[in-house]
């Protein structure tokens, strides 16, 4: 019995027993206390937030993209719209089976052709599994409709009514007006940065290129939202409240549209570039790229096929030539050289040189030759203009010297971006001793200043510059910024407001130094001139300056050739104009890749925009060809042909 006893103490069991009902009951006491107090936390302090966070749960906002503005040119012809259209879409996460099978499904009911599956899959890949996927668009009324029935078996397939942007004009002014295409990362990046992201809530584009790329915050406009009750499946039940989206603003251009496709029509086949510019407001009245590109195939991603047409065709339709392309301005500087010099003091009525066909630096053998090998007899600054005799320029530049030159010549506009109103313009190359010692390590030889003189060597211009410069002439040397949208229109108000003109720099010219320019340039276009031909019977006097621009260069003692050389290889025809001289109201430049002469090619498409601008004539004929120098060419002087020799 006393062995049971020691092992079986019930008091002290009872004891331990009650001890440990009493912490279980204290530790229940205290989770309950716990859960009550979060209860109440919860219930009465934090009351309005979860019941803000119930209420977003059962309502949501849905946002309302905007209507992007339009853009007009000047007369209100349409250069970019916006359409409804058809648009079926897939969305991957709602798909029943898997997305090809979706497909081949909806190829049975409409026509989707390789080119929608590829432009579909490249989207896919930039889109999350929850948003639609447009697989076609522009459906009709009858493809709508076969959808419609049978989309009860056709999960995550949704067709959807929306706005598509539309570029009436085509190819025709593609460059100015640019194109929107899908917001990408990239853009989704610059848009957290900026601070804009959510305005792009329910937006799928923006502007990529040209005005629609420049102006985006003008036309977008502001997104606006809807307030939707949802049930537990996520439907939409009712609309709560609405705030409607605000439209973009519109632009309106200074480009006149018909003025626009006779400036197209002239280049014919030629590649090439044309500004046309009003000297006294900086307003562009024509902006042309040859050849150029149909925005419309960018809209909603461009499918892979056009995408290596346009990108690896020889002739860069996608390259915006005005802004991007850069070329020696050939005899085109020359006004602006002699202005330098006459400013300077240098070489100004009454004097003169004889000119014997070449030109050579002080104790140096080198013959820098003038494009008209038995020279062009005396020649005194106007006529200098008008032969564009390159010996005359050629002892000029030296006697500036190029620091000197370029100093004064940046004032034209030379050698930095003009502010024009299109993103991605270069400011060609106005060359100096710092440049090229930065650029090549090597010293300014003075054989590198003789022939910047002639718009040759290092100097390079985009034809934008050479517009620009010309209008500065042309304003006696007042700046004006060029811009190619004149007025916004606003969306809410309609009220149109007009961009004022801005003066961007201002060179004091003396007006006889002017006078004297302007008079060589007026005769270029007169007999004895290099481009006589072309102001035979105008009404209207012009002030002009003909240029030819090396592609290839030739070896001292050869002979240009152009038979011999491939198409390519010809040299680029450039042309500078304003008129009427006497009170200029256009000034134009012009560039044709390869044209080889400037008076026989590109100056008769500058002919026909001031004929239709300044006389309202129009060119007979729907695609004009351009005058070729086999079939024009200049009386009592010959067209000038540049190539010059460096070693």
């Amino acid at each position: 019995m006393s062995r049971r006893s020691e092992l079986k103490n019930y008091q002290k069991e009872l004891h331990d027993f009650r001890a440990r009902l009493a912490v279980g009951a204290l530790l229940v006491l205290i989770c309950f206390g716990i859960l009550i107090a979060r209860f109440y936390f919860l219930q009465h302090m934090k009351y309005d937030h979860y019941q803000t966070m119930a209420e977003n749960n059962r309502i949501s906002l849905v946002p309302i993209a905007p209507n992007r503005g339009l853009i007009l040119d000047r007369n209100g012809v349409v250069l970019a719209q916006n359409a409804f259209v058809y648009t079926l879409e897939i969305t991957p996460a709602k798909v029943a089976t898997n997305v090809e099978e979706t497909i081949e499904e909806l190829a049975k009911l409409i026509e989707v052709s390789a080119k929608d599956r590829k432009r579909f899959k490249k989207l896919r890949a930039q889109t999350h599994s929850f948003e639609g996927v447009p697989i076609r668009t522009h459906l009709n009324e009858e493809e709508a409709a076969k959808i419609a029935v049978n989309r009860f078996r056709l999960p995550g397939v949704e067709i959807r009514s929306r706005l598509f942007r539309q570029y009436p004009q085509g190819k025709s002014g593609s460059h100015i007006v640019g194109y929107i295409g899908r917001i990408n990362d990239k853009d989704l990046e610059n848009l957290t940065e900026s601070g804009n992201l959510s305005n792009y809530k329910g937006s799928d584009h923006i502007g990529k290129s040209g005005l629609e790329q420049y102006y985006e915050s003008q036309l977008h406009g502001v997104t606006g939202f809807q307030q939707v009750e949802t049930d537990a499946a996520g439907h939409a039940v009712r609309v709560l409240s609405s705030t409607a989206p605000v439209p973009g603003n519109n632009l309106i251009l200074s480009v006149d549209s018909k003025l626009q496709r006779i400036a197209e029509e002239a280049f014919g086949d030629y590649r090439g570039a044309l500004i046309a510019i009003e000297p006294s407001s900086g307003e562009v009245l024509a902006y042309v790229s040859q050849p150029g590109y149909d925005p419309n195939l960018f809209v909603d991603g461009i499918d892979s096929e056009s995408w290596k047409e346009l990108n690896e065709s020889l002739d860069k339709p996608l390259i915006n030539r005005p802004l991007r392309g850069v070329y020696p301005p050939g005899s085109t500087f020359k006004p602006f050289v002699a202005m330098a010099g006459l400013e300077a003091g240098k070489r100004a009525p009454p004097f003169s040189i004889s000119d014997p066909g070449f030109f050579t630096l002080p104790g140096n053998t080198h013959r820098y030759r003038d494009w008209k090998p038995s020279g062009h007899g005396m020649v005194d600054m106007r006529k200098a203009i008008a032969v564009s005799c390159d010996t005359f320029f050629y002892g000029l530049a030296v006697e500036l010297g190029i620091e000197k030159l370029t100093s004064f010549v940046s004032h034209f506009g030379f050698g930095k971006p003009s502010g024009i109103d299109i993103k991605g313009e270069i400011g060609g190359l106005l060359p100096t001793p710092e440049w090229k010692a930065r650029r090549f390590k090597q010293s300014w030889f003075p054989g590198e200043t003789v022939i910047v003189g002639i718009g040759q060597g290092y100097m390079l211009a985009t034809p934008m510059q050479l517009a620009h410069a010309t209008a500065i002439l042309a304003n006696n040397g007042t700046a004006m910024k060029p811009r190619l949208v004149s007025a916004i229109q606003d969306s809410k108000s309609g009220k149109v407001h007009a961009l004022t003109p801005e003066i961007v720099d201002q060179v004091k010219l003396h007006p006889k130094n002017i006078e004297i320019v302007k008079q060589g340039m007026m005769d270029v276009t007169l007999p004895g001139g290099t481009a006589a031909k072309l102001g035979a019977n105008s009404p209207y006097l012009m002030a002009s300056k003909t240029g030819t621009a090396q592609v290839v260069g030739i070896k001292q003692n050869e002979k240009y050739n152009e038979s011999k050389l491939h198409e390519r290889h010809l040299d680029h025809a450039l042309f500078i104009t304003y008129a009427p001289a006497e009170d200029p109201k256009i000034a134009i430049a012009v560039i044709v890749e390869n044209g080889k002469h400037g008076g026989s090619t590109a100056g008769p498409i500058a002919r026909r925009v001031m004929d239709y601008y300044l006389l309202g004539k129009e060119p007979a004929g729907s695609q004009p060809p351009v005058e070729t120098p086999s079939t024009l060419t200049a009386p009592a002087a010959q067209e000038e042909e540049e190539h010059t020799h460096v070693e």
